[in-house]
């Protein structure tokens, strides 16, 4: 086994402000190698920019313009990543959700899961 030591320890990361994860079974467990790179970039945009309840807000003209992607390729990410039960959004608020059981997971079935309807432009 590799023994870890600090590279640079001058340069640590510290949580000072906000805070984000991505639990490892995001990748042990498969969802990385799941995604398309579209739906990848979505999903860490919204992992990083989430509060502690993985709730945020960004406008769909600012994610595109951030993340230097289309509308469509946007859109098309999005609705991706709702129906493998990843994200929620209803209109306006989204929610980085915890992962589901395994990659590919039909839909939650949670009596508090919001119905959403994928939207488009």
């Amino acid at each position: 086994m590799i023994k870890k030591k600090i590279l640079v320890p001058n340069r640590v990361r510290r949580i000072n402000g906000g805070f984000s994860f991505i639990p490892h079974r995001f990748v042990s467990d498969g969802f990385l190698v799941s995604l398309s790179q579209e739906e990848l970039l979505v999903y860490l945009f919204l992992a990083l920019v989430s509060d502690r309840h993985g709730l945020s807000f960004y406008s769909d003209d600012s994610i595109c313009s951030l993340l230097q992607i289309t509308v469509n390729q946007y859109i098309g990410a999005r609705n991706n990543l709702i129906e493998k039960d990843l994200i929620a959004f209803d209109g306006t608020i989204f929610q980085v959700l915890e992962l589901p059981p395994k990659p590919g997971s039909p839909l939650s079935l949670r009596s508090d899961s919001p119905t959403v309807a994928p939207m488009s432009r």
